[in-house]
C-alpha cells in the first residue's frame, strides 16, 4: 500500500461532520486533519472537525507557519466569533498555535511530514504523541485512520493500531452515528462502573 501524501489521499473525504466541503478538507489537508484533533474535545465530533473548515474561512488559509505567527488575540477573535468555534474558543485557538508552531518547529510547517517520515509504526505514534494536545487516545485514532482510511503502510503499524472502534472505522454517516452511539455506551457503562 502507499503511504498517504497531502496530495495523494485514499479516500476524498472523512465523514465526520455531514459538511461536504468541511469533509474534503479533512481528508486533503493534513493541518486541518490534526486541527480537527485538537479541536475534539467536550464537543461533538461534527463541531470538532468543522472547525478548520470554519477557520479557513475566517482567516483566510490554513497555512501552520502562518496561524502560529499570528497575533494570539487575533486568533482567539476569530475563535470566538459567533458562532465560536468550541465551547472554549481562548483555550483553543491557544491550542491551535501551539500545535501549528510544533509543526512549523519539527515539520517545516508540513504536517504530513507527521507520518510520511516515520519509520515504523512506534516512531509515528511517538511522533503523534509529542504534538500538543494529542494524547492517547487522538494518537490511536490518527494511527487508525492513517491506516485505515489512507493507506498508510509502515512497518509495525499493527502493532500500533487500536482493537477496540475509532474514527478510523467511519466510513459514512450511518458508520458516525453507530460509533458515537457505541462511545456513548462506553462512557456511560465506565461512569456506572465507577460508582
Amino acid at each position: 500500500m502507499p503511504r498517504m501524501t497531502a496530495t495523494q489521499p485514499a479516500v476524498d473525504r472523512l465523514h465526520f461532520t455531514g459538511d461536504d466541503e468541511a469533509d474534503r478538507l479533512l481528508a486533503n489537508e493534513p493541518l486541518a486533519l490534526l486541527i480537527g484533533f485538537a479541536l475534539d474535545q467536550q464537543v461533538s465530533v461534527q463541531k470538532a472537525f468543522s472547525g478548520p473548515a470554519e477557520l479557513r474561512r475566517r482567516i483566510g488559509h490554513l497555512d501552520a507557519a502562518r496561524i502560529a505567527a499570528m497575533d494570539p488575540e487575533e486568533l482567539q477573535a476569530a475563535f470566538r466569533a459567533r458562532p465560536a468555534l468550541h465551547r472554549f474558543p481562548g483555550a483553543m485557538a491557544g491550542r491551535v498555535q501551539a500545535l501549528c508552531a510544533n509543526l512549523v518547529k519539527n515539520y517545516g510547517g508540513d504536517a504530513s511530514r507527521v507520518w510520511s517520515e516515520a519509520a515504523d509504526g512506534r516512531d509515528l505514534q511517538a511522533r503523534l504523541l509529542a504534538l500538543p494536545s494529542i494524547g492517547d487516545m487522538k494518537a490511536g485514532s490518527l494511527i487508525a485512520i492513517l491506516g485505515k482510511r489512507f493507506g498508510l503502510s509502515l512497518p509495525r503499524l499493527v502493532e500500533v493500531m487500536p482493537t477496540h472502534p475509532t474514527l478510523g472505522d467511519v466510513d459514512s454517516a450511518e458508520a458516525l452515528a453507530s460509533y458515537q452511539a457505541g462511545k456513548r455506551s462506553w462512557k456511560a457503562a465506565h461512569r456506572a462502573a465507577k460508582s
